[in-house]
């Protein structure tokens, strides 16, 4: 009779967790391990339990590693404990509803990735009303031949328009080739006009650096050396690695908070699941005061009804197509 699969338990505040298989290698160009990923999220417990809290969260699976297929899931895996807390999506389009995972402990986290789960992507609203996001996410998105240089150049600029207009950003790198500025924003606006402040922020990036920046809509009409200030993320159902999030590339790199006098010198490269904890515990979670500083968008609505009323197109909300 064949052996049952090996498994160490973890104990998380008052959770205990089973991991199986943990010396499955989930990082091969690492050697890092499904047990080396839940160490990595034990170590920034507070950063990802503060990313992700009451936040409806799609899951990026890899039951297999890196070097199997990854799944994208929505709902909640089968087998979770009853402490795991969900909440309830309803999705138009297709006319079904999602029980997606809505983490308020550390426990859940790590439930989570003992069911595979390498990357965390939460929504930016939260569960007392999931229709109003109360964060607002500028993601500066290089195209395929824009250097990491002008990442640093555009992050500049927009941090010189928050400080204009009275908003704190809090920075991070993606985890991949780009870098994400966070703002704190009053629920009291749906995802359209959300999406529409974060175009009106967009497009003015795009005036102070239009060598370096595009707000292009179509992908194939852009200038692939050229940075797009991607408002679309702030849609309805439009997820982005959250803070502190591994994401699933053969370096283990994670989307790590960073100081605004860190962009210059930052490579995302550095940080991964083997730096980030000393890091971590070195300077604790630079996201935490983010609640905080709550910004009132108004003035960049004010930006989109002028922008509309001079004639600028604003591209349909996918959501409404």
């Amino acid at each position: 009779m064949a052996s049952k699969a090996p498994s160490v338990e973890i104990e998380v505040d008052d959770r205990v967790v089973r991991v199986s298989n943990p010396d499955r290698v989930y990082f091969p160009a690492s050697g890092a391990t499904k047990l080396d990923l839940v160490e990595y999220y034990l170590a920034v417990g507070p950063g990802i339990v503060n990313a992700l809290y009451e936040r409806p969260c799609m899951l990026h699976r890899f039951p297999k590693g890196l070097a199997g297929d990854k799944v994208h899931q929505k709902r909640l895996p089968a087998g979770a404990p009853p402490w795991v807390e969900t909440v309830r999506l309803y999705f138009p389009r297709w006319g079904r509803t999602a029980d997606e995972l809505c983490v308020t402990e550390l426990g859940s986290v790590i439930w989570a990735v003992q069911m595979s789960t390498v990357e965390f992507h939460p929504w930016n609203s939260r569960r007392p009303d999931t229709e109003q996001p109360d964060e607002w996410r500028i993601d500066l998105d290089p195209g395929p031949l824009c250097d990491f240089d002008t990442v640093r150049r555009v992050a500049h600029v927009a941090h010189e328009v928050l400080d204009e207009l009275g908003a704190v950003g809090y920075p991070k790198t993606s985890g991949s080739k780009g870098m994400h500025v966070y703002v704190r924003i009053a629920p009291d606006h749906g995802f359209q006009d959300v999406r529409r402040a974060a175009l009106a922020f967009a497009r003015e990036v795009e005036r102070r650096a239009p060598e370096d920046v595009t707000t292009t809509w179509w992908k194939k009409d852009r200038d692939p050396h050229q940075l797009f200030v991607d408002y679309n993320q702030n849609t309805r159902d439009h997820t982005i690695a959250a803070a502190y999030s591994v994401r699933g590339l053969p370096d283990a790199r994670v989307s790590t908070p960073i100081r605004w006098d860190e962009v210059d010198d930052v490579d995302p490269r550095d940080l991964t699941i083997f730096t980030v904890p000393d890091r971590f515990a070195e300077i604790g979670d630079l996201h935490a005061d983010i609640d905080d500083h709550v910004f009132d968008i108004a003035p960049l609505l004010e930006w989109a009804e002028r922008d509309e009323a001079a004639g600028v197109a604003t591209p349909a909300d996918p959501e409404e197509d």
